[in-house]
């Protein structure tokens, strides 16, 4: 039988071989795993995915790109209660260990022999962060081997504040955040380094599980979760218990980060998307952190983005009542209504909401309806762009009124569009009908002298269409293309007392089959005015003298003209080109007047001004003083210089001659600016397009109103009438940002009183003459009391070799 002695010593033996073993085994998988590890040097180039940001022209970010929303935020800007918080919840060694806390881990070991598997980490910040920049995810005794193995060269290869500048950086909390100055963002609306004590801790308890802890699902577990993190930052002297107790009960208001111009920009946005993507790539798009600095105009792409709907919602009305979107059945109805109430409390309703209500009782004078858990009316007694309308029984056929006079039914049950114009105390609510219009518009403006783009609107509904007919939409311009025409007439001796007689015309022409047909065009008033002025023709927008005019210069000069204006589309070369016969987009004819609206001189239209990289280098600019900076050419925003493409005074004799059309023309509701103001309608003869183009001295800014799928707007639907009320609200708005101004004389410009009738000079003191404007050498010489006034013969004589 063996001795005790002799035991113990067997005992020991065996021990040491194993711990030989053991410490073998470990040499062994060391130098075979540590091979083939990553190298924990290129952690000192951290580069994250990173948000793409745009800015509007005040510095608003205005849309956000990216995969993981992540702000890099320096180690010295954090606040260092938020370090400490975190290191109290995760890792109280942190300060003491080399990158590996033995206590923590032979704790975790001992509940993952319990539970048969990898169910607690005990991991250390240090290695969090080898895990997150370095390894997978999977769970395994291998990856934790590796990870505790990354964690320790981490150590002697970083310093400590440069693991927490990559921990606090790099760590997901939850809601689309990575590192805690997009989870400040997210959860308080502010910046990390404006956190109190009570808001860092509910930082710092996320990464355990940020799901559960949610503030913005479960409030209560995140405060929960917070008492726990002040406990762990007392217990280790980070904060005193009195700070601990402000923090406690400190009430901390969840305000979740919202970009409020997200909706109202979205056109632009998204046109500023695809420039990005398609000049740098999806992936730096994505992840680049570029900033993206814009020329858009906040206060005035809210006025556009208001004067467009409000605008297609009149010209909507005006067509009659459609009748109700849809009707429900009674088993659907509570359902229908419980879905709407979860909405309305993230989304409360306001005066002016649109909304859908459903129909559950009313008549002849009133309809009640239910929005979510509101009781709501609507008076209809009263006439109004819908009437007459009565709520009828569930099985009676709804219907609308598009024909005048023609009644509509609301069935009970119905789904009806709204607009909430009161809230009474009582919790009912005023209703007005409404509908979602069917036309669409476009609005965009720029500043004729930088041709910066500070407002587009490209639809009713972006999330609706996506389509920006600002910019992609091609329509024909009408009338709104006289004004190229008629510059172009005065560069070739026209001027604005040149005399045009206004008579039937008749031009022969071979149709499709080959036979011959007449072409007969006329003005929009379907009459003839005679002896007209050069003025007055482009004022009244008569289509006669212009194609007179056309078929006198040229349509070649012309669609050259107006291609060096700015209109890239190739004009229909003919004489239908009078009447707007090439469809053009809207910006294309913005292009065009604000040469006018600039003295001459084209300027590129331009959305960006600057893209700075996650470094500050600068990729792209507009501004010259940054080619000083080293920018390669590829780097500048390719942009063509200004140049001059008119004279100056054919620039201001047309601009004038614009201003006629605003004062006494087609263009008068536009008088209410109560400044100088110059513009243009449009209109197609069969009123499937209408526009207005204008511009004071600083702004130039174009309105169209159509239907996509192409179709008349309406009777009477003119540019004055569908498009011109959307340029005047948003400029109503927009000129508040500038100064009342006069259009600029150049000096050359010479000022004679003429007679409108015949074109020639009168006497100073005529009470019948108009000071006109004239380029240097091009006024009349002749009076008008030289000569009596000018026949029809002397114009035009329509006989047989007068037809074209």
């Amino acid at each position: 039988m063996l001795s005790r002695k002799r035991i113990f010593k067997y005992l020991l033996l065996a021990s040491l071989g194993f711990g030989l073993s053991g410490i073998l085994g470990l040499g062994i998988a060391y130098f075979y795993v540590s091979s083939s590890l990553p190298r924990v040097e290129t952690l000192s180039d951290y580069r994250p995915p990173l948000i793409t940001r745009i800015y509007s022209d005040d510095g608003t970010i205005i849309a956000e790109y990216s995969r993981e929303r992540r702000i890099l935020v320096p180690i010295d800007k954090l606040p260092w209660q938020l370090v400490q918080a975190f290191v109290a919840a995760e890792d109280s060694n942190f300060f003491k260990h080399s990158g590996i806390d033995l206590v923590s881990i032979l704790r975790a070991a001992l509940k993952n022999v319990a539970a048969g598997g990898i169910s607690q980490g005990g991991s250390t910040i240090t290695q969090q962060v080898a895990k997150q920049l370095l390894l997978t995810s999977e769970r395994s005794f291998s990856r934790k081997f590796k990870e505790a193995i990354l964690a320790w060269r981490m150590e002697q290869a970083l310093s400590k504040k440069e693991i927490l500048y990559l921990y606090l950086n790099q760590i997901y909390l939850g809601h689309r955040a990575y590192g805690v100055e997009a989870a400040a963002e997210n959860y308080f609306d502010k910046s990390v380094e404006q956190l109190s004590l009570a808001e860092c801790a509910i930082l710092a308890g996320l990464p355990q599980a940020p799901s559960r802890y949610s503030p913005y699902r479960h409030y209560k577990r995140a405060i929960a979760r917070q008492q726990y993190v002040l406990l762990r930052m007392t217990e280790e002297g980070y904060i005193t218990p009195a700070q601990a107790d402000q923090a406690r009960h400190e009430k901390v208001e969840i305000r979740p980060r919202l970009n409020t111009h997200l909706e109202e920009t979205a056109y632009f946005n998204e046109q500023v998307r695809r420039y990005i993507e398609e000049r740098f790539g999806t992936d730096m798009l994505y992840t680049g952190g570029l900033q993206v600095h814009t020329s858009i105009n906040i206060a005035m792409q809210q006025a556009a983005e208001i004067a467009v709907r409000q605008n297609l919602r009149n010209h909507d009305k005006r067509q009659g009542y459609r009748g109700p979107e849809a009707q429900i059945d009674a088993a659907d109805q509570d359902a229908f209504l419980s879905e709407q109430e979860k909405t309305l409390a993230d989304e409360p309703l306001k005066v002016g909401s649109l909304t859908q209500a459903l129909v559950t009782g009313g008549d002849t004078e009133k309809i009640l309806c239910r929005i979510g858990n509101y009781n709501g009316i609507i008076d209809i007694k009263d006439p109004s762009w819908a009437s007459p309308i009565s709520v009828v029984a569930r099985d009676v056929e709804a219907s609308g009124n598009a024909e005048p006079g023609q009644p509509s039914h609301i069935p009970l049950g119905s789904l009806i569009d709204v607009e909430v114009t009161g809230m009474p105390k009582d919790g009912s609510l005023i209703l007005a009908l409404d509908q979602a219009p069917l036309a669409q518009g476009a609005l965009i403006a720029s500043t004729p002298e930088t041709g910066q783009i500070k407002a587009m609107v490209g639809g009713y509904d972006f999330g609706e269409s996506q389509f920006n007919r600002a910019i992609q939409a091609k329509r024909l311009p009408g009338s709104a293309i006289k004004p190229i025409i008629y510059a172009a007439a005065l560069d070739k001796g026209y001027t604005p007392a040149s005399v045009i007689l206004d008579t039937p015309l008749i031009f022969e022409e071979l149709d499709k089959q080959g036979e011959m047909s007449a072409w007969k065009p006329k003005n929009y008033e379907e009459k003839f005015y005679g002896p007209t002025s050069f003025r007055q023709a482009l004022t009244h927008s008569r289509n006669v003298v212009t194609i007179k005019i056309l078929e006198d210069i040229g349509v070649g000069y012309v669609a050259n003209y107006a291609k060096k204006l700015g209109i890239k589309t190739p004009l229909t070369r003919d004489l239908t080109m009078a009447l707007g016969s090439t469809a053009v987009t809207p910006i294309e004819m913005l292009n065009a007047y604000t040469v006018f609206a600039n003295g001459g001189i084209r300027v590129s239209p331009s959305y960006i001004n600057k893209i700075v990289d996650r470094n500050g280098r600068i990729l792209e600019s507009i501004d010259p003083a940054d080619f000083a900076s080293g920018m390669e050419p590829d780097q500048r925003l390719i942009r063509k210089p200004p140049r001059r493409v008119i004279s100056k005074e054919t620039a201001y004799l047309i601009t004038n001659l614009m201003e006629s059309v605003v004062q006494e023309g087609t263009g008068r509701r536009a008088r209410v600016l109560g400044r100088p103001v110059a513009g243009k309608t449009g209109t197609t003869n069969d009123l499937k397009d209408a526009w207005f183009i204008g511009f004071i001295p600083q702004l130039a800014c174009v309105s169209w109103v159509g239907y996509d799928q192409e179709k008349p707007l309406g009777r009477g639907e003119t540019g004055a009438r569908a498009a011109a009320p959307a340029w005047i609200a948003f400029m109503q708005e927009a000129i508040k940002q500038y100064p009342a101004r006069n259009f600029s004389v150049p000096d050359a410009i010479e000022f004679y009183p003429i007679d409108e009738k015949t074109g020639k000079l009168l006497p100073d003191n005529d009470p019948q003459a108009r000071i006109e404007a004239f380029a240097p050498g091009t006024a009349p010489t002749a009076r008008a009391s030289d000569e009596e006034a000018p026949k029809a013969r002397d114009f035009f004589r329509l006989d047989q070799e007068d037809t074209f």
